[in-house]
């Protein structure tokens, strides 16, 4: 072969000398090129190439090996670019050619390389070519290798032109837009010899999944992951008799999963992941033989049923990953028997039952050891219960275990790990297990990710941990922990990353100052802490989570500007908060509630433009809002509740037009409620101004806030009448029937500010925080409102507490009100409502607090249905009002004075029931041991119809024996009274 260069390489052959032309040629080729570190300078004069005998040039290699990663690292070579001159053509012997990874700026691929007629390898990938690919490049009949990986920009059109590359074995075009091409698999069929087909990432879609007749049948290799438009795998996929590597992952594919996979003679690698529709039957699938397999990738679909012990037979297996399927039962023993497995991952399944307490087939793996060669195991996110078998500590190059979020129980002990010499990340997580060790156990492991949460390791902090030098990461969190953090632990763990040691009962003080250099994550929150809080250094913070501690002073002048997540809440700091606030460009939560702090909101908060959650609430915070909060345009919720701060509300609130949350109860906020509330927040689900001193009216304007769940303007001096539009807020009117938890930013997923809220209703404070997107509430309470109760309320079909109490509303209760479905909560009371109580409203079967006293309703009380669960005080204060559950009896009642001994009896009868229904119960729960047994051993159709039979029987006495206690007992209340 004659080389002409190649970047970064110097070496020679003794050959002679190129014939003059291919050196003309090259030396012409070169002129047009930038050449920044000078990789060609030996390209000159006549010793521009090295030849064979032959003079002729047949190959041109100049890919930098460093690639584009380290296209600016000093370690590597700067790319090549500028202008491919068309004398390339005169190299006539030219079979090789390879430009890859370096920088063309978007320049055409040269239309001239489709008359290299002899070429047989071309190399475009990584080089920055745009525009359309040529069509003549189908003219290189000789071609058998063509690379146009990652162009990205390149217009691919149809792909006719390849059926001209009938030489063609290796074609790779992964990241190329093909999704023009909807006739690439015919044209794929026109080529004989294609031994790999890689189309990874191309956009394909609408393909032809039939063949009338398959002609590329040496194809070895098929990359069509990340085509999202392919919806099928294609039936003649499991007639390529060579076929060894598949990869459809990524893509979006519906149905079966093709058994014929599992037979095909060749396969060594089959990826699937991710396509999230995908199906299988376990037993039924692995049955194939896959009698070469070593990679098979099937996670995230919906693999269903149980493993079988076939599992075993697939000897050849290195790989399997089912992560996230609907995998149930238990693991078969039989997966003692893959001695060659290093990867085995069925995280996210339904599997249930204990690990198995032996393997099957220890003794054909040439070291009589379990799973030999497995390095990651991992079964977290299942429901796998019982003790951790023994057997586990025998793998001795485990290198990765996860176990995590089980329901595993019982003793850890030194055994467990007694051979995991070669352990870095252990993920015990979310278990009840106990870890019991000696105070003096050294770990044979040296592990770098540590992952225990909610085991239990305390009283005292774990001894043994002073043995692991290499940590990283470290989560003992909810361990049962109650000592303090000894010194010896910030001594030699200064380097760790990450750090979670929240809800524990962790005391004493943090070092002063704390020398954490690299640490960028750290949870010590809902614990004992105490003492003032130091950083020497935190530049590297991007999460800190100190809340619910009793930590005191003032807030550390140097907080991380590269903090994402920053939670000092329910601690005892003091002091104002630091202008230095604003220098955290980073930050996406901010949490110091319920503090001490005092002072005005620093107005250096506005530069914190990524913050999605701000919450000032619950401090001694006083004055007014900045204007400049108008700057936070990724604001989702804001608390600065229970605070002093007054004024009017900052016009420039009507920029924060993602909010989701604005929560300024208990201030002195004065003024009327601004208009622009009104307009721009479409996604407000939380408006809460209550206990301020707002005057005016309410504007009707609110109705246009159609995510608003939570309206609260109670407590203040509003007037006027209730607007009726009020009654067109859209997230009101239907039941919230999907359960969001509302958090906010954050880079990690487990750690997001969390929303909360106190919330008035059923005569007390209760806070929601996980449910609270199912809340739907409008409480106008303690203000000067005037007028009728809005018929149009009654429209909010999906509204759950309405308070307006303690105002001046006159007028009846709507008989419409029976609308309001979801209403469990209402409060009326302290009003001066007139009328009857309408008997539509004992058909709200959901609510559970009526509170209508001290109003001027009259008539007698709808006692029926859900009204009968409303004690007198529920009616006190209304003069008018008769019947039960008051003293008073209305006109024209029964006064039957045999009426009472017919009670009596009732009562007596009622005894009667109890004494029978509880015999009932004893020799129920006796015969029903026995009765299913005998009928099940008849016929299991007979079972149905007499199970059916008793849920009905034992329902219908259990409602009949409710009714009649509590009319008993209302019956004893009301004779009592009189």
């Amino acid at each position: 072969m004659i080389i002409a260069s190649s970047i970064g390489s110097s070496n020679g052959h003794q050959l002679v000398d190129c014939l003059a032309s291919d050196r003309k040629a090259l030396i012409d080729f070169k002129s047009g090129l930038q050449d920044p570190d000078n990789v060609l300078s030996s390209w000159s004069g006549a010793s521009c190439c090295e030849c064979n005998n032959t003079g002729a040039v047949v190959s041109i290699d100049l890919h930098n090996p460093y690639n584009y990663w380290f296209q600016w690292s000093r370690v590597g070579l700067r790319n090549l670019s500028g202008e491919i001159r068309p004398s390339l053509m005169k190299l006539k012997s030219l079979r090789y050619l390879d430009l890859s990874f370096n920088t063309f700026n978007g320049s055409p691929i040269p239309e001239f390389f489709g008359s290299l007629e002899n070429l047989k390898y071309l190399n475009l990938s990584h080089a920055d070519f745009n525009g359309t690919i040529p069509p003549n490049l189908g003219n290189l009949s000789r071609l058998e290798v063509l690379d146009l990986e990652y162009l990205y920009n390149l217009d691919a059109g149809n792909l006719q032109w390849l059926s001209g590359l009938i030489s063609l074995q290796h074609l790779i075009t992964r990241g190329v837009d093909l999704s023009r091409a909807t006739d690439w698999v015919d044209t794929i069929n026109k080529l004989p010899f294609i031994t790999e087909l890689n189309l990874n990432d191309c956009g394909l879609h609408d393909y032809n999944p039939f063949l009338a007749s398959l002609n590329f049948t040496s194809l070895a290799v098929i990359d069509l992951g990340r085509n999202y438009g392919l919806k099928m795998i294609p039936d003649w996929l499991v007639n390529i008799s060579s076929m060894q590597y598949i990869d459809m992952s990524h893509c979006g594919l519906d149905g079966r999963i093709p058994l014929g996979l599992g037979e095909l003679p060749n396969l060594v690698s089959l990826d699937l992941s991710s396509n999230h529709n995908l199906s299988a039957s376990c037993s039924q699938l692995f049955r194939g033989r896959w009698k070469k397999i070593q990679m098979l990738d099937l996670s995230g679909n919906k693999l269903h049923g149980k493993l079988p012990s076939s599992l075993g037979n697939m000897t050849s297996l290195t790989h399997l990953d089912l992560w996230y399927n609907a995998v149930e039962g238990g693991i078969p023993s039989s997966i003692g028997k893959l001695c060659n497995l290093t990867y085995f991952d069925l995280g996210g399944n339904k599997i249930i039952g204990s690990l198995p307490e032996f393997l099957e087939g220890i003794q054909s793996c040439h070291s009589k050891s379990p799973l030999p060669n497995l390095k990651q195991f991992s079964l977290d996110d299942n429901q796998l219960v019982g003790k951790i078998p023994y057997w586990l500590g025998q793998l001795e190059n485990l290198e990765e275990l996860d176990l995590s979020n089980n329901h595993f129980a019982g003793i850890i002990s030194e055994t467990h790990f007694s051979k995991l010499t070669n352990l870095k990340s252990l993920y015990l997580a979310s278990n009840s297990l106990t870890v019991n060790v000696s105070s003096n156990w050294i770990p044979t492991f040296q592990v770098q990710d540590l992952y225990m949460s909610s085991c239990i390791l305390g009283p005292s902090f774990p001894t043994w941990l002073k043995s692991q030098k290499e940590l990283i990461n470290l989560d003992f969190s909810n361990a049962s922990i109650s000592s303090s953090i000894p010194k010896w632990f910030w001594d030699i763990y200064s380097n760790l990353q990450r750090l979670n040691l929240s809800h524990n009962q962790l005391q004493g003080q943090l070092p002063n100052p704390l020398l954490m250099s690299q640490m960028d994550y750290l949870d010590l929150s809902f614990n004992l802490l105490e003492g003032p809080i130091n950083f020497e250094n935190a530049i590297y913070y991007e999460l800190l989570d100190l809340s619910h501690n009793h930590f005191s002073g003032h807030i550390p002048q140097n907080l991380s500007d590269s903090c994402s997540f920053l939670s000092l809440s329910n601690n005892h700091l003091s002091g104002e908060i630091p202008m230095s606030i604003g220098e955290m460009f980073q930050a996406e939560v901010i949490d110091f509630s319920r503090n001490e702090f005092t002072g005005r909101i620093p107005s250096s908060l506005a530069n914190c433009s990524r913050l999605y959650a701000l919450d000032l609430g619950s401090n001694n915070l006083f004055g007014t809002i900045p204007n400049s909060f108008g700057q936070l345009r990724q604001l989702r919720t804001l608390h600065l509740s229970n605070n002093q701060l007054s004024g009017k509300l900052p016009s420039s609130f009507i920029n924060l037009s993602l909010l989701e949350t604005m929560d300024l109860g208990n201030n002195q906020f004065s003024g009327d409620i601004p208009a622009w509330i009104g307009d721009g927040y479409s996604y407000l689900r939380i408006l809460i101004l209550r206990s301020n001193s707002f005057t005016g009216e309410i504007i009707s304007d609110l109705s246009n806030l159609t995510s608003l769940q939570i309206l609260d303007l109670g407590d203040n001096n509003l007037s006027g009448n209730i607007p009726a539009s009020l009654g067109d807020l859209k997230a009101m009117v239907q039941e919230q029937r999907t359960n969001t938890y509302l958090q906010y930013g954050g880079r990690y997923s487990e750690e997001y500010y969390k929303e909360s809220l106190v919330m008035n209703m059923k005569g007390m404070s209760l806070e929601y925080t996980k449910t609270l997107s199912l809340v739907t509430s409008i409480d106008l309470s303690g203000n000067n409102l005037s007028g009728r109760f809005p018929q149009e309320l009654t429209t909010l079909s999906g509204l759950e507490i309405l308070n307006l109490s303690r105002n001046h509303l006159t007028g009846n209760i709507p008989g419409s009100i029976s609308n309001m479905h979801q209403l469990s909560s209402l409060d009326l009371s302290s009003n001066q409502i007139s009328g009857a109580i309408p008997p539509s409203m004992s058909s709200l079967s959901f609510l559970e607090y009526l509170n209508l006293s001290n109003n001027n309703l009259s008539g007698a009380i709808p006692y029926t249905s859900q009204m009968t669960t409303f004690e007198a005080t529920s009616y006190a204060g209304n003069l008018g009002l008769c019947g039960l559950p008051l003293p008073l009896k209305c006109p024209g009642d029964d006064d039957d004075p045999n009426k009472g001994a017919s009670n009596e009896k009732n009562d007596g009868d009622d005894g009667i029931i109890d004494k029978w229904f509880y015999l009932s119960v004893g020799l129920g729960f006796a015969v029903g041991l026995l009765v299913p047994y005998m009928i099940l051993a008849v016929k299991r159709s007979w079972s149905d119809v007499y199970f059916d039979f008793v849920d009905f029987i034992v329902f219908r006495l259990l409602v009949k024996i409710r009714k009649r206690r509590i009319n008993r007992g209302r019956r004893n209340k009301l004779r009592h009274r009189q």
